[in-house]
């Protein structure tokens, strides 16, 4: 029989699929999509958070890693390259391939850490042979960032990208970010 968990919320599932030692990750907003939806824990719903200007749209599907927490108070972001985009709230299986590590200026003038972490659908065919940032192609990365360049400064903030480094990297930071989770709410 299996054991159910007491339901709390997206954000409390584990951050790392037990069976593969992959990462789980909740969508958010899927690729080809203007509108940017965002979890809404105290109501446990995806909230229409904006909409990009015309003829922008999320390049990949976007979400977050649940159980983990960022510099900016929030769960770390993914983006996820996989052969068809899913729907707003799907949970997916996925493997890190890298970071683009960041700093993003808000309105206020101040700089917070803000990186993007990259990753492909676990069971992908496409993606099934990337197994580090580096092996994607140069036009694809240079897409990805141009993208959050593009959303910042739509949104009125600047996006200053760090460094491109591989899955070891980008897994430090998500074990940082489940650290930081379980001090605050664990």
């Amino acid at each position: 029989m299996v054991e159910i968990p007491k339901y709390r919320s997206l954000l409390f599932l584990d951050a790392m699929d037990k069976e593969s030692g992959g990462l789980n990750v909740i969508i958010e907003t899927p690729k080809g999509s203007r509108n940017k939806f965002k979890y809404t824990p105290a109501l446990d719903i995806f909230k229409l958070d904006s909409t990009l200007q015309a003829g922008a749209s999320f390049p990949f599907d976007f979400g977050f890693i649940p159980s983990t927490l960022g510099e900016d108070g929030d769960p770390l972001d993914i983006l996820v390259l996989m052969d068809q985009s899913v729907y707003t709230g799907c949970l997916v299986p996925a493997r890190l391939i890298g970071v683009i590590e960041a700093k993003q200026m808000e309105k206020k003038g101040k700089f917070e850490r803000n990186d993007r972490l990259i990753g492909v659908f676990a069971k992908s065919h496409a993606y099934n042979d990337i197994k580090s940032l580096q092996q994607l192609n140069k036009n694809v990365l240079e897409e990805i960032q141009f993208f959050f360049e593009t959303y910042n400064r739509y949104k009125g903030r600047e996006f200053k990208p760090l460094g491109q480094y591989g899955p070891k990297q980008a897994m430090k930071l998500v074990r940082q970010g489940i650290k930081t989770f379980n001090e605050k709410y664990i």
